[in-house]
């Protein structure tokens, strides 16, 4: 976990000197990977991006609109990767991965009934959001629907930081340590469900067995 935290806190730092030497341009540069499955904190971004909005260096607007049209952006490039490259997935590395035709028709029939509300929560959770654009082209969800629901959920997670930062001022590093917390509590509670999960279909094997 310290590891973790040094590791964090690199990025971090990283985040901060990006946005505050390029400004709207530095928002653009690190919250489009951020979107596209390379987990750079948008936590650290968008903070100081509020903390450059206390100064008078753009204003609040700006900032949040850099953000979440960035975001938008990062999530058609994983989109994309998923879409064009599920087949390539299945036949060359399926078996590897441990993934099956059942497995990709599961996910269409998911992201068919509750794709909308998957991906506009999942834009609002810590790590999740990184990765939730490729499972979505996977499972060829609409593209104009999954860009609709990706803008709406990323709008209360880049407002929320941006004005935090904001009203933290230089204060900010403050809020960025509590932020660790969150991404950590998520993180478990991610391998709790992937243990969970995997309980679950062996027993259901099992009893199918049986």
């Amino acid at each position: 976990m310290l590891v973790l935290a040094s590791v964090t806190d690199r990025l971090v730092d990283f985040a901060a000197n990006v946005v505050g030497d390029l400004g709207i341009a530095g928002i653009f540069a690190l919250m489009i990977p951020e979107s596209a499955c390379i987990p750079i904190p948008s936590e650290a971004t968008m903070l100081f991006a509020g903390v450059s909005v206390s100064r008078g260096h753009y204003t609040l607007l700006a900032a949040v609109a850099a953000g979440v049209i960035a975001n938008v952006i990062g999530s058609w490039i994983a989109y994309a990767v998923g879409y064009y490259g599920r087949i390539e997935l299945l036949e060359r590395h399926g078996a590897k991965l441990h993934i099956k035709r059942s497995n990709i028709e599961w996910a269409d029939r998911w992201f068919s009934q509750h794709g909308e509300w998957t991906v506009f929560f999942a834009r609002m959770l810590p790590i999740i959001r990184t990765f939730i654009s490729l499972p979505a082209g996977v499972a060829r969800m609409p593209f104009w629907r999954f860009t609709l629901f990706t803008a709406l959920g990323s709008i209360p997670w880049v407002f929320a930081l941006a004005f935090i930062g904001k009203q933290a001022g230089d204060n900010w590093h403050k809020w960025q340590h509590g932020f660790h917390y969150l991404d950590y509590a998520v993180l478990a509670l991610i391998v709790v469900g992937i243990v969970y999960l995997i309980i679950r279909r062996r027993r259901a094997r099992t009893a199918t067995v049986a």
